[in-house]
């Protein structure tokens, strides 16, 4: 049975993951920042027994190695982590350059990065570390973004974030693969998770969906499959791999 952290699995593609996960026979963690209640009904839909919750902002690096060290006496060992924890684009975080002020421009860069890239590598560290003292391989996911590649104009810094994660994803790759630890990351495009609903029902749904020659939008449920196999220790030389997940409404050469 492998043990796995799930960072910000209350809703959306983090929920999918961590009910994915348990239906492999995970035992998991469920990590959320404040929404307890959302959290729980996730707790709920996990097959088997044995999950946990564990609560705190990951971006605080105090609360981080807290929560690694509640999931590590409650499960006794880290299997996997997965970082899908992030401070995704929404009117809130919107900070295009030709519009937006300085001290805007400055907190969201600061805030964005401290979530999105700075909480992943924290974590990536402690988890690791716990491995390796352990002797024990494990696999690191990082939950990326087609923006990495494709760019968000209206949201540079979640961009920059993501292409840091992919980039940390890629060295922790090579720097932690004698210890038996695989790192890869997952760059998914437009998932159709529930806060996405009245966007791709109202006037810019068709738009988002014409994105990709399919015709729609992801489902969690497809983000988190490939989060199965890159977890999995038969999927240990896929170390290192950025997966697209777009529906080839983006391709890199």
């Amino acid at each position: 049975m492998l043990h796995s952290l799930v960072t910000g699995a209350s809703r959306g593609i983090g929920r999918a993951i961590a009910v994915a996960l348990s239906a492999r026979g995970d035992r998991v963690a469920v990590h959320y920042g404040r929404d307890r209640s959302a959290a729980e009904e996730t707790l709920a839909r996990l097959h088997g027994d044995g999950h946990v919750l564990v609560e705190g902002d990951v971006s605080d690096p105090a609360t981080a190695e807290r929560i690694v060290q509640d999931v590590l006496a409650a499960f006794g060992r880290i299997d996997v982590l997965v970082n899908n924890a992030a401070l995704a684009p929404n009117p809130s975080t919107s900070h295009p350059v030709a519009t937006v002020d300085y001290a805007t421009w400055h907190r969201t860069w600061e805030r964005m990065v401290q979530v999105d890239l700075q909480a992943p590598a924290n974590l990536s560290f402690l988890v690791a570390r716990a491995l390796i003292e352990r002797g024990l391989p494990g696999a690191i996911v990082n939950v990326g973004s087609r923006g990495a590649f494709r760019g968000e104009p209206d949201f540079p810094a979640y961009g920059a974030a993501k292409a840091g994660l992919h980039a940390m994803g890629q060295s922790l790759a090579v720097a932690l693969a004698p210890h038996g630890i695989a790192v890869t990351s997952v760059a998914p495009g437009f998932v159709g998770t529930d806060r996405q609903q009245e966007k791709l029902t109202g006037a810019e749904g068709d738009g988002i969906r014409d994105q990709s020659p399919f015709g729609r939008v992801a489902t969690p449920e497809e983000v988190a499959d490939a989060v199965v196999y890159l977890s999995a220790p038969n999927s240990q030389w896929a170390s290192g791999a950025v997966l697209d997940l777009n529906g080839a409404s983006h391709l890199r050469t």
